[in-house]
């Protein structure tokens, strides 16, 4: 007999089972299908294996009970959890610690006196003394060694922190080779990994390509090209394919409906979309850059006043001709379809700007104002030379020419003195408040993640003018060449200075306008779940088109998620 033996027939010989008396304890409705794919998984997969799954499917909360399940089996089970954080696998060991005290069936495995019962560390009750506790939990740059596992729970061990650049990702890579330390002789011991790709250069990947593991992918809607998934999709989606459902359904439309899904992609960005709900890592072209010229609106503005109201339309009628695009093929500048008569104060001003050394990097000048969640970029400009007496002066002329109320100064570059250079200018000229910030976390992301979701909800408004002047500057100096070329690869842009003073100053007003600026946008994130819904409604059978409508018109928003979402193949 080996260690996975045990007398007698155990009360939950399916695991999905077991999940199922764990949600009703806790008072949750019953596991959604998806949730009872990864759980079959979970007890039937391979040896050393890979979940992905979109994030908010719970897959850590299904292996939290499969990790009580397995000690139900079997109380001589070690059982290591480790993420990324020590606070993640504390938080992960501690849910398996209260389900054991709460839960009626569960209370043999309750730690005996004389065992250890802590929160990251403890025993359960039919356990023989071991060197190994039962359950222990562990940050990836932890302690790992110096314990003995049979089963290993990486509950994502990768996250943007620690896989940002190459180094950080090689470093990640060597500090998980010690689960092969760790874990005990095969056949009877399992690694399994829990995660959502950070990067297209993935973790996930490499263990797959070099190592060897198995990968398994519940993407949240159906994929336009299962191909790309190089035959990990799960098989219930696959099995969702041949049936008929078409992209874009939603795979579990008990936890995310259709509508929910767009919404959700609208909010974060295409390409952070594609990576942790749709777990693509082999992104396009189109999604590799982001951020495009068309999703943005050009038109002349006031130095005093705003319109009330845009509208944006993609429409040949609207594109502005006499600006040369500098983007990609067929990215052109948009004017807006529809411009409000009325017209009202600015709600404020602010001018972000990215100090620079002497070399052949610029000082960022970018100076953006506010009105109604909409916010409308009134000049950009890059300074060369560094702290000169002409530049600060130049900044200084700026701020009263655009009447700025602050002035948002990156610190990371000489630890504040270009602020302290810069206050007397601004004394004499005109007086503003200077606010510093410190950036952090690699460039090109903070940047896509500031910029995409407002760039790509039409949020952001440029003034004609920059266009104009923008065009008359070196391409890798130009603030729509930069914007257009910016990728999540490190260091993907010679220069990036007046882009990046744009994400200060979109990220400055971010953080001002906070619920405003949401019920603000949300009229045109209707319009365009509407477009979408109805582009999906166009390809169902003619009785659910009519069907689904019928509910849209209505006003019955939930309902009408859950059909869209692919419910009626049943």
């Amino acid at each position: 007999m080996n260690h996975l033996d045990r007398k007698g027939p155990p009360k939950y010989p399916l695991f999905e089972h077991f999940l199922e008396r764990v949600l009703r304890h806790l008072g949750f409705p019953r596991a959604t299908r998806t949730q009872v794919d990864i759980a079959r998984y979970l007890q039937f997969g391979p040896q050393e294996c890979i979940i992905e799954a979109f994030r908010g499917v719970g897959k850590s909360f299904v292996t939290a009970s499969f990790v009580i399940w397995l000690l139900l089996l079997n109380p001589e089970y070690k059982i290591m959890v480790v993420s990324a954080s020590k606070t993640r696998s504390d938080s992960f060991s501690n849910f398996v610690k209260k389900l054991i005290d709460e839960m009626p069936e569960l209370q043999h495995l309750k730690p005996r006196k004389g065992q250890r019962d802590s929160n990251i560390m403890f025993d359960v009750g039919p356990a023989t003394a071991s060197d190994s506790p039962s359950v222990k939990s562990v940050g990836i740059t932890g302690q790992i060694t110096g314990s003995r596992a049979d089963f290993i729970i990486a509950d994502d061990v990768e996250v943007p922190k620690n896989s940002f650049t190459a180094v950080m990702r090689e470093r990640l890579a060597e500090l998980v080779k010690e689960f092969d330390s760790i874990i005990k002789p095969l056949p009877h011991t399992r690694i399994i990994y829990l995660g959502t790709p950070q990067t297209e250069m993935t973790l996930y990947n490499t263990m797959v390509n070099e190592r060897g593991y198995s990968l398994r992918v519940w993407p949240a809607q159906v994929p336009k090209n299962p191909a790309v998934y190089r035959g990990n999709l799960a098989p219930m989606v696959m099995d969702m394919i041949a049936k008929g459902d078409r992209p874009g359904t939603a795979v579990d439309p008990q936890r995310f409906d259709f509508a929910y899904l767009k919404k959700k992609e609208f909010k974060v960005g295409k390409s952070t979309y594609q990576m942790q709900f749709m777990l693509d890592t082999t992104l396009s072209d189109a999604d590799m850059y982001p951020l495009k010229l068309e999703d943005l609106m050009v038109m002349g503005l006031d130095p005093k006043q705003g319109p009330v109201s845009l509208a944006y339309g993609k429409d040949p009628r609207y594109i502005v001709n006499d600006l040369q695009p500098v983007g990609f093929n067929e990215d052109f500048y948009y004017s807006p379809m529809f411009i409000d008569q009325k017209f009202a104060p600015w709600d404020g001003c602010v001018m972000a700007v990215d100090p620079s050394g002497r070399g052949s990097d610029e000082t960022g000048i970018a100076i953006v104002r506010s009105l109604l969640g909409r916010l409308f970029l009134v000049h950009s400009e890059g300074l060369s030379g560094g702290s000169t007496t002409e530049n600060l002066q130049r900044i200084a002329d700026l701020a009263k020419l655009y009447a700025v109320n602050s002035v948002v100064l990156e610190v990371n570059f000489g630890d504040g003195m270009f602020g302290q250079l810069l206050q007397p200018y601004l004394s004499k000229a005109h007086p503003c408040s200077i606010e510093d910030t410190r950036a952090v976390g690699q460039k090109e992301t903070r940047i896509i993640n500031t910029l995409e979701p407002i760039i790509q909800q039409h949020r952001l408004v440029v003034d004609r003018k920059v266009v104009e002047r923008d065009l008359q500057v070196l391409p890798k100096h130009s603030l729509f060449y930069q914007m257009t070329r910016l990728n999540k690869l490190p260091k993907c842009l010679q220069h990036d200075d007046r882009l990046d003073a744009l994400e200060m100053a979109v990220a400055y007003w971010l953080g001002q306008m906070n619920v405003d600026a949401e019920k603000a946008a949300k009229s045109h994130l209707d319009d365009l779940l509407d477009q979408e819904l109805e582009a999906f409604v166009t390809g169902a059978p003619l009785g659910l088109q009519s069907l689904l409508r019928d509910v849209h018109m209505v006003g019955l928003d939930d309902e009408w998620g859950m059909l869209a979402g692919g419910d009626y193949s049943y």
